[in-house]
């Protein structure tokens, strides 16, 4: 491992990455509504079971998450970042997170590197495109460069660090996704990219299958 750069600790209150946040549709419930007065059952024209509020009719919407990030990449090197947080506090990981209202999934991949890691990066293109069904997530992974050079942990990392390939701390890897990233890297690195990655067969993306 070289390229190592360190942080205090911060003082944050565990939080999941595995939490689906909850969208809804539009118009939004007044901030005052509970879900008092909501039950569950399929609307009219639907197919699916939701929540509906048996005043008003309003339907409110559980949609997937979507995290964007990047695997990047200098002189021959992979940058990645140890979790601050929970869940898997301490393990490894690529620069990645929720995608923000209103924003582009490439320019949420952009911030997500330069808030968890510091780093200012050229994306290259879509490498992979997972569906992790467990936790409600779509996983929208690029292939970067970084520019500069320069590189930092943020309030969320650790350490953040630059390793070659057969440095890679393979055993405190965070996530299965990212076990997945780092070998379709190693698979098309250097080549142009075409056709987006996806789970490996019979893949979920659950620790407990691994």
């Amino acid at each position: 491992m070289i390229g190592t750069l360190t942080r205090p600790q911060p003082r944050l209150q565990p939080t999941s990455d595995e939490d689906a946040s909850q969208m809804t549709s539009l118009p939004k419930p007044p901030a005052a509504n509970s879900f008092a007065k909501f039950e569950r059952r399929i609307p009219d024209g639907d197919a699916m079971s939701r929540l509906v509020c048996a005043d008003c009719g309003h339907i409110h919407y559980d949609n997937p998450k979507i995290v964007t990030g990047a695997v990047i990449a200098h002189e021959g090197k992979l940058l990645l970042a140890r979790r601050a947080i929970h869940p898997r506090k301490g393990f490894w990981t690529i620069p990645a997170g929720y995608l923000e209202e209103n924003e582009t999934v490439e320019a949420g991949a952009a911030r997500e590197c330069m808030e968890e890691a510091g780093a200012r990066i050229a994306i290259e293109g879509l490498l992979a495109v997972y569906s992790i069904p467990r936790i409600s997530q779509v996983e929208m992974i690029y292939r970067a460069r970084l520019e500069g050079g320069a590189f930092s942990a943020g309030p969320e990392s650790l350490e953040v660090a630059l390793f070659a390939w057969d440095e890679i701390p393979w055993r405190e890897i965070a996530f299965p996704s990212v076990h997945w990233t780092l070998n379709y890297w190693r698979e098309s690195a250097g080549k142009p990219l075409g056709q987006p990655f996806v789970n490996p067969p019979g893949e979920t993306g659950d620790p407990a299958a691994r």
